[in-house]
């Protein structure tokens, strides 16, 4: 499994959303800024800012090979659910499909709004809304979420997000669904979905069961009858004491 094209993929899901809500949080007039489970850098480079740069993970592969990517970026590796930096000292903190992964997300969340002023979920998936077509298909959906289940996500976090982010003491300015219509994907998202399908549900069902589920999948691809669509959800919030000053910006 490429994990770092899986990471550009849902990257790309995200682009015009994550220029908007930087923009209106001030990204360019940020000092410093810092992403939580930055991964492989992914969404670090992509970041055209002044800002200083910093990324957090567990994975130590992970930030390796981000220092390779974003040679800029400052990198520690860290656990969200205590991170290692003084109370308000970025501008801006954001995680992308972090948060379904982790134990505790409001304790995630409260972290990020200790260090930071404005902070950012820029995609959580609720996979419990999946919606897989045509029917024979939605089996395979509901393997897959017991497999994240198994591997320890949550995967209705997304459709909580709002709710994650006022338990954690935030003032929520704009949160809502990133993908809120159900398409056909086109044949790259199709492939790397695929992948990920495999690398989750490996061992979990037979080789032959996979392979029967892609075969029908393919078929109904062609047949242009295939949808897999899981809402996505986003939300930015910031302190009560930095709220009203971002509302007259916005």
């Amino acid at each position: 499994m490429n994990w770092h094209a899986r990471y550009l993929q849902q990257a790309a899901w995200t682009r015009e959303l994550r220029s908007y809500l930087f923009t209106q949080a001030g990204m360019q007039e940020a000092g410093r800024a810092l992403e939580v489970g930055c991964g492989t850098g992914a969404i670090l480079s992509g970041l055209d800012t002044p800002a200083s740069l910093h990324g957090l993970d567990l994975d130590r592969e992970a930030l390796n090979h981000c220092r390779d990517y974003v040679p800029r970026v400052q990198l520690i590796r860290g656990d969200g659910h205590s991170l290692p930096y003084p109370n308000r000292c970025f501008d801006i903190v954001f995680c992308h499909f972090l948060l379904l992964w982790v134990k505790d997300p409001i304790t995630v969340v409260s972290e990020m709004a200790r260090v930071g002023r404005s902070v950012i979920a820029l995609a959580e998936p609720d996979y419990l809304q999946r919606i897989d077509e045509p029917a024979s298909l939605q089996t395979l959906g509901q393997l897959q979420i017991e497999s994240l289940q198994k591997q320890g996500a949550d995967p209705s976090r997304g459709a909580r997000l709002a709710d994650i982010f006022h338990r954690a003491g935030l003032k929520i300015i704009e949160t809502g669904p990133i993908r809120p219509a159900a398409k056909a994907l086109p044949l790259e998202e199709w492939e790397g979905e695929w992948e990920v399908i495999e690398s989750d549900l490996k061992g979990f069902i037979s080789s032959d069961q996979l392979k029967e589920y892609r075969r029908m999948d393919r078929e109904a691809r062609q047949a242009g009858t295939r949808i897999l669509h899981i809402p996505t959800y986003f939300a930015w919030g910031v302190s009560v004491s930095q709220s009203i000053d971002v509302e007259k910006a916005v």
